[in-house]
Parts: C-alpha cells; structure tokens; sequence
C-alpha cells in the first residue's frame, strides 16, 4: 500500500472514531465550560496527533515535500466530513448542548491545523 491511500485510511479511521467518541462520550470530557479542561484538550492533540503523523511519514521514509502531502491527505477526510458534523451539530452529537458548536469548530481546526505543521516542519533525510 502506498502512502497516499495509508494517509487517507488513517486520516478517515481518526475522524470516524473521534466522531463516535464524541458522539457517544463528549458530555463525559468535551466539558467547554471548564478552561483547565478545555485547555487540557487543545493540547492532548498535539502530542497525539503529531505522533501520528511522524509514524506515517517515518513508516514510509517520506521526505519533505511528500509530508505535506500525507498531512493533507490525512487531513481531508475529517474537514471534508466534519463540515457537515458542525452544520448538524444538534443532529450528530445530541448528547453536547448546541452552543458547544463553536468550540467544537475550533479545536477541529486545531487538530487539522497540528497534522498540517507536523508536514511543514518535517526535515528532508538527506
């Protein structure tokens, strides 16, 4: 398998099980009006999402330009699904009150924004 179509499949499986655990779980840990927790959440994803993408990039000894280019990939999944996810907020995670919307919104962009970093900062092996 190459490492376009892992990237996709990884970046699909995240999205899909985040979007359960939310789902079924948010009311539990996605607590907005908590800023120790909220905080604690926007940076949890950093280590994890960057550990992520490193061991794609490192599994398929990915140089520089093909990095940004698996981040992307992995990314897409999840933008393309959660702008729907967000649109039927109420719909889609009934267990979370609707103002949670926004903050939702938000740490997403975060997380797609860290796997994106992780791409652009990733030093070409020579």
């Amino acid at each position: 398998m190459n490492y376009r179509i892992f990237s996709l499949i990884i970046g699909f499986a995240i999205w899909l099980l985040a979007t359960i655990a939310f789902r079924v779980a948010g009311q539990y840990f996605f607590v907005t009006d908590n800023p120790v927790i909220l905080t604690a959440l926007y940076l949890a994803v950093v280590p994890f999402l960057g550990f992520v993408a490193t061991w794609v990039f490192n599994k398929y000894k990915l140089g520089k330009l093909e990095s940004i280019q698996s981040a992307v990939i992995m990314v897409l999944p999840g933008m393309i699904f959660d702008t729907f996810c967000i649109e039927f907020f109420a719909w889609v995670f009934p267990n979370l009150p609707e103002t949670d919307g926004a903050t939702f919104g938000s740490w997403l962009m975060w997380a797609y924004a860290t796997v994106l970093v992780f791409g652009l900062i990733r030093k070409d092996k020579k």
